[in-house]
């Protein structure tokens, strides 16, 4: 009597379970790098079948040897502990996925030594495209990795004068973006504005704030520079104690003699955070402060009251980011110039903002 025995990981092929399948191993190639669009529901059903019943995974080293490159995107992101991050390994991993990548995620608390420790660590383990999430405002500390061919791709970030080289990059209009959320708050009668950041250090808040800058020059409102609370230059960013932070400064903000009247988060973070601080101040949101925030985490719409916030398209953005670097991947000769894809943000009106009490 012959034993149905599986084989054991090391010894099943691709041809082994093309072969239990009844497909050719081309077929069971394209289901494991996501390449579905052209084969029946049954036939990749079928292959999905054999690979389970087998016991089959790819080999990582076979791949490396064969490509190049191992089939995982990494991803460099400052703190999950920000919501805002998780959603966005989330959205990557959901498009990789779809093409047969996994991703690996670190988190650099945006620090530029650990962030180039970690792409140095993703190298070395044959994998070759990143995306950043720092905005840093230099990438001087990459350019060794992307001389020996790093595939990079930079979130929230445009090309800055000083970058001595070209990247592929993916951001809303921050600057955009600052002004949406000042024009709203204008729209409602609020002239004293004040905005809450960590250190104003990286591309996407330097734009935001430019863009509250513009929002209020336009209406002929002169900048306060009281008005906006920066957190001390050599504390973190504040991408894990953002809402610690803001809810300080918002206390510091209420406390002055002429306090705003609505106040603008630099990320949904700061925005929940400044709740806190108008809450410690015994008033009352919106009816004595308004209050705007960035991202649109998964916790503003469930705030008390809800979080208007300025929307980042983050699927589609992701989406756009990840198929890039596969397309620079598997075609690393002929993928085009460096790209900047730039998306629209837009205003998520909630409970958060009213018009001011006169």
């Amino acid at each position: 009597m012959v034993k149905d025995k599986k084989k054991s990981f090391h010894e099943v092929t691709i041809q082994d379970v093309a072969r239990l399948a009844g497909v050719s191993p081309t077929s069971v190639s394209n289901v494991l790098n996501g390449r579905l669009e052209r084969m029946g529901k049954e036939t990749v059903e079928r292959i999905q079948r054999a690979i389970k019943q087998l016991g089959y995974t790819p080999s990582l080293v076979a791949r490396q040897l064969k490509t190049g490159y191992v089939p995982i995107i990494g991803l460099i992101v400052p703190s999950v502990a920000n919501p805002f991050w998780g959603a966005f390994a989330s959205a990557a991993e959901e498009t990789a996925l779809r093409h047969g990548f996994r991703v690996l995620l670190c988190n650099s608390e945006r620090n530029l030594t650990r962030e180039q420790s970690y792409a140095e660590d993703m190298w070395a383990q044959g994998i070759r495209a990143i995306i950043f999430g720092s905005s840093s405002l230099s990438l001087t500390h990459l350019f060794s990795l992307v001389e020996r061919g790093l595939h990079t791709i930079t979130f929230d970030r445009h090309t800055q004068p000083d970058d001595s080289f070209d990247i592929d990059s993916v951001s809303i209009d921050n600057m955009l973006a600052g002004r949406l959320a000042t024009e709203h708050l204008l729209a409602l009668g609020h002239r004293r504005i004040g905005l809450l950041s960590g250190p104003i250090r990286t591309v996407s808040r330097i734009d935001r704030l430019r863009g509250y800058r513009a929002a209020l020059a336009e209406a002929g409102i002169a900048v306060d520079p009281r008005l906006i609370w920066e957190a001390a230059p050599d504390s973190s960013f504040g991408d894990i104690e953002g809402a610690v932070l803001s809810r300080i400064g918002a206390r510091e903000l209420l406390s002055l003699e002429h306090p705003p009247s609505a106040i603008i988060g630099i990320n949904d973070l700061y925005a929940l955070g400044a709740y806190a601080g108008v809450h410690d101040m015994r008033l009352s949101i919106p009816s004595a402060c308004s209050i705007v925030g960035f991202d649109d985490i998964m916790f503003a719409e469930i705030a008390q009251p809800p979080l208007t916030t300025i929307r980042q398209p983050l699927q589609e953005m992701l989406r756009v980011a990840v198929e890039r670097l596969i397309e620079r991947l598997e075609h690393a000769n002929d993928a085009g110039d460096m790209v900047h894809h730039s998306f629209t943000p837009e205003l998520i009106v909630r409970g958060s903002t009213a018009p001011i009490l006169t």
